[in-house]
């Protein structure tokens, strides 16, 4: 088996007021049968016209509309081709997650379904909040997995692909279709974790601890917050199991990307 190259990219750099800087860390999974991105960041349309993101988030989140930053320009600038890029795989539809699916038309979008059906609706005020249609207005090719047909480390999982494994690991809480993403390597396996949490002190065995405006947000971004931390718990079991076998990162930390996100891992064959 050929192992793939990973790229680790940072497609939504934001600056929140009375917050430290976070980072949208996606993935790029080059592998012989073409490009997989793992989120997305926020995308080119974004950029273009950034009252689609809404005031909101434009006021406190800030993040930096910069074409440099899509994964559609980082891709280039690897000298990959963005239109080999043959699926993405989503943590969850968030608009600072999902704002590139235009810029990737021919792709495969893999989500859960509860995730899906959310977006779509959007019933409740949290959900017309952060979930922009704009964002899949192109009509993605959805790949909606209904049910959890694999396990992973003793969590139910979805496998998206083979060669490498690359799985979808339901972990509700932050939105109902929340989930994290996980990537087969050589040695250990890469877990990206979504927004089951946002500053990595969260995953301290001895002495969990998260900035109190980070904890404050998100609680109030949570569609169930005590899901959300029954979550974050399993994900500390499975660090304290398995420290070496599996690498485990959050969506918008800066430590953890600035650990990994400097990193092209290519395996050894």
């Amino acid at each position: 088996m050929s192992w793939p190259t990973v790229h680790h990219l940072d497609c939504a750099p934001m600056h929140p007021v009375g917050g430290t800087p976070l980072v949208a860390h996606c993935l790029l999974v080059v592998t012989g049968s073409g490009l997989v991105l793992v989120d997305t960041g926020l995308g080119s349309a974004d950029v273009c016209d950034p009252r689609r993101l809404g005031m909101f988030f434009r006021r406190t989140m800030r993040p930096t509309l910069d074409p440099s930053h899509t994964a559609f320009h980082q891709i280039q600038a690897l000298g990959y081709d963005p239109y080999d890029v043959r699926d993405i795989v989503l943590t969850h539809l968030d608009l600072d997650h999902a704002g590139g699916l235009g810029d990737f038309p021919d792709a495969r979008v893999h989500v859960m379904a509860d995730e899906y059906r959310a977006a779509m609706r959007r019933d409740t005020r949290l959900d017309a909040g952060r979930y922009v249609t704009a964002q899949w207005g192109h009509g993605p090719q959805w790949v909606v997995h209904d049910t959890a047909d694999s396990t992973w480390h003793g969590f139910a999982a979805a496998r998206v692909l083979r060669s490498p494994d690359i799985l979808l690991v339901p972990l509700p809480g932050h939105t109902r279709g929340h989930c994290a993403v996980a990537v087969q390597q050589p040695e250990r396996w890469l877990l990206h974790a979504g927004d089951a949490y946002f500053f990595h002190g969260e995953l301290d065995l001895r002495r969990p601890r998260c900035p109190r405006p980070v904890a404050l947000h998100q609680r109030l971004v949570a569609e169930n917050h005590g899901q959300r931390l029954m979550q974050l718990e399993r994900l500390r079991d499975l660090r304290r199991a398995d420290p070496r076998l599996i690498r485990i990162f959050s969506s918008h930390d800066a430590y953890e990307f600035a650990q990994l996100g400097a990193e092209s891992v290519r395996p050894v064959r």
